[in-house]
């Protein structure tokens, strides 16, 4: 079975995260274990882009961003997917230079040190230079660079659905399986 964590950072697009989760909790049988890591900024913006406060209610466990006792700081404990989403510049830039601050950045230097799936869902715009390194050095290192870009071939119809679209594709590259509008479907 799976074992998966979700960071959330301060960035932008508290959406994605809130559906990602709620996305993973309707796949409950794909995984085995799921975590969740959320900075105080995360917390911060979430109020301001969805006012609400469901962050304290979230279906999986969540760590704090000090607390390094977590499964998932080590490789031993073989989690073998992390998405962060959104995720924030400087918490890229920090992974792409290998400082590991807090557990999201030892998190992630874990899944790339061990040869596992680390997707970073930037959304930040527009990119300067030292963006696009960082995420250069992070592809190079093995990790995933998915920019919440979404798609509208689907005729969404709400933001949610909007947003789901780039949602759909994060779980899709973590290897999960999930009916979603697919191109050329007749089921669409």
């Amino acid at each position: 079975m799976r074992k998966i964590v979700v960071a959330i950072t301060g960035a932008s697009g508290s959406l994605y995260a809130s559906l990602l989760i709620e996305k993973l909790s309707s796949i409950r049988s794909q995984w085995d274990t799921a975590s969740i890591v959320m900075t105080g900024n995360a917390r911060a913006v979430w109020e301001t882009e969805l006012n609400n406060r469901s962050y304290k209610d979230l279906p999986l466990e969540v760590y704090e961003t000090n607390d390094f006792s977590a499964p998932f700081a080590s490789g031993s404990a073989r989690y073998d997917t992390m998405i962060i989403i959104p995720c924030s510049m400087g918490t890229l830039g920090r992974i792409a230079t290998g400082i590991s601050s807090d557990l999201i950045t030892r998190a992630a230097d874990v899944i790339l040190k061990e040869r596992r799936k680390l997707i970073c869902v930037v959304r930040d715009t527009p990119y300067n230079l030292i963006h696009i390194r960082n995420m250069e050095t992070i592809t190079l290192a093995g990790g995933i660079i998915c920019p919440a870009s979404p798609s509208f071939y689907s005729k969404p119809a709400t933001i949610e659905a909007l947003a789901s679209t780039v949602v759909d594709r994060v779980i899709d590259l973590a290897g999960f399986d999930l009916n979603s509008f697919r191109w050329g479907s007749e089921n669409n």
